[in-house]
């Protein structure tokens, strides 16, 4: 079902990757301590890596020429990770250290530097590792700027590596999600943090902190939120016991 999903957007080979990217960088990471009590979530390691440059190495692939980085939780150390490694495209921090704005307000935050050109965004505690087709690539292919207002990279909730969770989203047959998952029920697929917004869903949004499921619902409802089904390895790398595990299918090949 899900190739069937994923084929219905009718990608286009030709598709233009975004030159803009945003890194969710800024949470406190509980669920990562005791590892996040003296470092931000996106500097623990993986498989000798950290998670951001992880992310950061997957968006530079894909040709992203310029990336948002949000900071709030022990910033500064994350601004000097930053610039002790070369990045291979421009670096720009939105600073919420004076309040954490959540997903939502951090996109609200980061607006005027986001411009009004479609832009992925990419939460740092996910890692994956793509197949023969770039994840970032096959987004911007499936990308209609005339019928979507989001584009999210999804996995099927089986092949959902370290997630508890029982699902998020639901998909027409034609790729369109349709909705999320409601309280005691499952939904076949996954976000992975992983997607292509429009600058428009940035609109009418509240004051302080709020997430981002605010303009994926608007979007849902006006039957502009799409997703596609990743055929890759992903892994929600969200506690420290979930380094180890990602770490071992990892090396398993």
């Amino acid at each position: 079902m899900s190739t069937v999903r994923t084929l219905a957007i009718r990608p286009d080979p030709g598709g233009v990757v975004p030159e803009t990217a945003m890194v969710m960088a800024a949470g406190l990471g509980k669920r990562m301590r005791p590892l996040t009590a003296t470092r931000p979530k996106p500097l623990v390691q993986v498989a000798g890596q950290t998670l951001l440059d992880h992310a950061l190495d997957r968006l530079r692939a894909a040709g992203i020429k310029r990336t948002i980085i949000n900071v709030h939780y022990l910033a500064d150390a994350l601004e000097a990770h930053l610039r002790r490694r070369d990045q291979g495209m421009e670096i720009v921090i939105s600073d919420e250290r004076a309040q954490l704005m959540e997903t939502g307000g951090g996109l609200v935050q980061a607006r005027a530097l986001i411009g009004d050109k479609p832009f992925v965004t990419v939460n740092s505690d996910n890692l994956w590792v793509d197949g023969p087709i770039d994840s970032i690539r096959a987004l911007a292919a499936g990308w209609d700027d005339a019928r979507m207002d989001a584009l999210l990279l999804l996995v099927p909730l089986a092949r959902a590596n370290c997630h508890g969770g029982s699902g998020d989203f639901h998909l027409d047959p034609y790729g369109r999600i349709t909705g999320r998952r409601r309280r005691g029920r499952l939904a076949p697929f996954v976000w992975t943090g992983v997607q292509i917004l429009s600058p428009r869903v940035i609109a009418d949004w509240p004051a302080g902190p709020f997430s981002t499921n605010l303009f994926w619902d608007r979007a849902i409802a006006a039957g502009r939120a799409f997703g596609i089904s990743y055929q890759g390895l992903w892994f929600d790398v969200g506690t420290p016991g979930a380094i180890a595990k990602t770490e071992a299918i990892l090396a398993d090949g």
